[in-house]
């Protein structure tokens, strides 16, 4: 993770119904400063209490970016992950409304009287751009199985124009059509998503390839430039045309 960069982290959550598994997307605000408007998976930076939270569960490594994913995601759309026993809707949206008011995460857990489950979070690929446009993100990426149940999104405004379960297929054609608007590592990772029939082959593919940071670059063919990510790391899709391309 590079210095300038403010570190991040997302979670691709999953439910399984009838058909293709479907993925927790929410829409970026259009006031934001990355990204906005975008549809993506929740997420959000990694703040210094998630990494005095993860030193306090003694969960090395990337503990404060899953602590951070799973953050995100309640106070995004008041869905839960990452935690040891599922809450009632009710209760997510009472933590919902106490996250956004700006209390600390830990003391919410510890006072709803839930523990978390970090190692129910499979790491995915990280992605760290190496692009000059600020703000810059380094995001850590993490996949996980919704709890049993009937969750739908709710979202506060100001942090989502709204959220939504949508198969990574669906996504895609959305994007194509011009009715949803995309950003490279989610279009990559949505692409890569809808190869896929069961949560159980997502985390297999996850798991059979090496975590390692992806950083894209500018390459040039045939007179045309690409922005172009490794082969061979479990992305069907590797090169986009520069031209045209949004990028937030």
């Amino acid at each position: 993770m590079s210095e300038d960069a403010i570190p991040a982290a997302t979670l691709i959550l999953v439910r399984e119904r009838d058909g293709p598994p479907e993925l927790l997307m929410v829409e970026r605000s259009a006031g934001m400063a990355f990204a906005a408007g975008a549809w993506v998976f929740p997420g959000g930076r990694i703040d210094e209490a998630d990494e005095s939270l993860a030193r306090d569960l003694g969960f090395a490594d990337d503990g404060a970016a899953r602590i951070a994913a799973v953050r995100e995601t309640l106070e995004e759309t008041a869905i839960p992950a990452g935690l040891a026993a599922s809450p009632r809707p009710e209760h997510c949206l009472d933590i919902q409304a106490a996250l956004a008011a700006g209390r600390d995460f830990a003391d919410v857990i510890d006072q709803s009287g839930l523990a978390l489950d970090l190692d129910s979070l499979t790491p995915s690929p990280p992605w760290e751009p190496r692009f000059p446009a600020k703000p810059r993100f380094d995001t850590l990426f993490f996949v996980a199985r919704v709890p049993e149940g009937d969750w739908s999104p709710s979202v506060i405004e100001g942090e989502c124009t709204g959220a939504s379960w949508v198969t990574a297929a669906d996504m895609l054609d959305r994007d194509r059509a011009g009715e949803a608007q995309l950003i490279f590592p989610t279009r990559r990772t949505l692409e890569r998503l809808a190869q896929h029939s069961t949560f159980d082959e997502i985390i297999a593919d996850a798991r059979s390839h090496a975590i390692e940071p992806i950083s894209p670059w500018v390459e040039e063919q045939d007179g045309e430039r690409f922005i172009a990510i490794p082969d061979g790391i479990g992305f069907p899709v590797i090169r986009e045309r520069l031209d045209g391309l949004w990028r937030g």
